[in-house]
């Protein structure tokens, strides 16, 4: 296939690359000349703007920085928009709003082409092994013509839904990994302020519920909204409280600690406090007329 890339950085560049690896014409665009550079030396032709891009390509794919980029590639003066082919693809794999994948896909039917919002997640290591989870939204026959090119860039593919879909799993998934990290970090500073060595810390964190949560083993349980107590609400609440405790002591900032502590309180307010750590879930109170096992 006539493959086109645009936005060739970190992710963009090694995604691009797999093009070549499988066999496929390749055509990039980045703001950058030398980015495109090291492709063009390995086959692929570089063109000058997305419009020269969409032009020529079946496939067009764009790793791009936030929405403010994307509208521009898609929808500028030299943009993808203007030049697109009818039954070409657009697949975008940088993570924006999912309002902004429902505009875009709405656009390209207009002139007869598919959008599909697909973003990855993986990080570079992802990219640069072909192993990537894309999470896509959009028309399902796109996303299965597709297939063959996404699985240059991903070993784990996975259609969502309508437009807009992938992009609001990618923003979930990034709201629990912001935030995971964020308190990992909260937790790692405040054991250097006790004292306790770097290293022999890092690996008990890894090697420990911190680093394994191990939320695949509650599967069956989330599926079911079963609360049978494997670790209680009010457990937590008291660990947590025990934790804040020494977050005083030691002048630490437990921002997402205390938040946490705030979450917990609110489920035992609800009378959930003998029941599993995932009834978390329920404090939107969708979930509390359900099963309660």
């Amino acid at each position: 296939m006539n493959v086109g890339f645009i936005g060739l950085g970190r992710m963009g560049e090694p995604m691009a690359r797999k093009m070549l690896t499988g066999g496929h014409s390749l055509f990039v665009h980045d703001v950058s000349s030398e980015a495109c550079q090291a492709l063009a030396a390995d086959g692929a032709e570089r063109l000058d703007s997305p419009a020269g891009i969409a032009a020529r390509a079946d496939i067009v794919l764009t790793s791009l920085p936030g929405p403010r980029e994307v509208e521009a590639v898609m929808m500028g003066a030299h943009g993808v928009f203007t030049t697109v082919r009818q039954n070409a693809i657009v697949v975008d794999t940088s993570t924006v709003g999912p309002s902004l994948s429902r505009q875009m896909a709405r656009r390209f039917s207009e002139k007869g082409a598919s959008y599909l919002d697909g973003p990855v997640s993986g990080g570079q290591e992802g990219a640069a092994a072909g192993t990537l989870t894309v999470m896509v939204g959009g028309d399902e026959g796109a996303f299965e013509r597709a297939r063959p090119i996404l699985s240059l860039i991903g070993s784990n593919l996975y259609y969502m839904g309508p437009s807009g879909s992938g992009n609001a799993v990618k923003l979930i998934v990034q709201m629990i990994y912001l935030s995971y990290v964020a308190v990992f970090c909260e937790g790692l500073s405040l054991g250097e302020k006790i004292g306790i060595p770097f290293d022999r810390f890092f690996e008990v964190l890894v090697n420990s519920s911190a680093g394994k949560p191990g939320i695949e083993k509650r599967y069956e349980m989330l599926k079911e909204n079963d609360l049978t107590p494997r670790f209680e609400i009010d457990l937590g609440l008291k660990d947590l409280a025990l934790a804040l405790e020494i977050c005083v002591r030691y002048h630490q900032s437990p921002v997402v600690t205390q938040a946490a502590s705030e979450a917990y309180q609110r489920a035992k307010q609800l009378g959930l406090g003998g029941k599993d750590l995932t009834a978390l879930r329920a404090l939107d109170q969708d979930l509390l007329g359900k099963k309660t096992n």
